[in-house]
């Protein structure tokens, strides 16, 4: 089993940044090997929630399934990502600071097959993919103009 954690700061709301998050079909938009994100369940976001996805890893495409097994608005989201060569589980967590937004990760990734044999290259690989796309996301919400901008009050 390979863990990863780690966090980073948004400057934006926590509303704002957990709803971004939340809606799998945003992840394209910060996540340079997220090719795309379809919500496959019913209704709107919240536990139980499912999502199809896929990214693209040295040059092939890797289907991957995304449920929901926690959401507690705007505070916590916790999920289970399936993928044909591993398990990941994991929770997301929403601070509000002074600054904007805390986002701390927390994921087990349980590899399969011959992948378990890469399991410390994987813990490697995955902190570094991490900060790539919580960096991403970072860049992309700071630079969107708050909702409220250039509304007269």
């Amino acid at each position: 089993m390979v863990h990863i954690a780690d966090e980073i700061v948004i400057h934006r709301p926590i509303e704002d940044v957990f709803d971004f998050v939340a809606d799998e079909r945003n992840e394209p938009r910060y996540n340079p090997r997220m090719v795309r994100a379809v919500q496959v369940s019913t209704g709107p976001i919240g536990m139980g929630t499912r999502f199809e996805a896929e990214t693209r890893s040295r040059g092939r495409s890797v289907a991957l399934t995304i449920e929901y097994t926690a959401y507690e608005r705007p505070r916590r989201l916790t999920s289970k990502t399936h993928l044909a060569n591993m398990e990941i589980e994991g929770t997301l967590t929403f601070d509000p600071i002074p600054a904007g937004t805390r986002m701390q990760w927390s994921w087990d990734i349980q590899p399969r097959g011959a992948f378990r044999l890469i399991t410390p290259l994987l813990a490697r690989i995955g902190e570094r993919q991490e900060k790539t796309i919580w960096t991403g996301l970072k860049q992309l919400l700071e630079a969107q103009t708050p909702p409220s901008a250039g509304v007269p009050a």
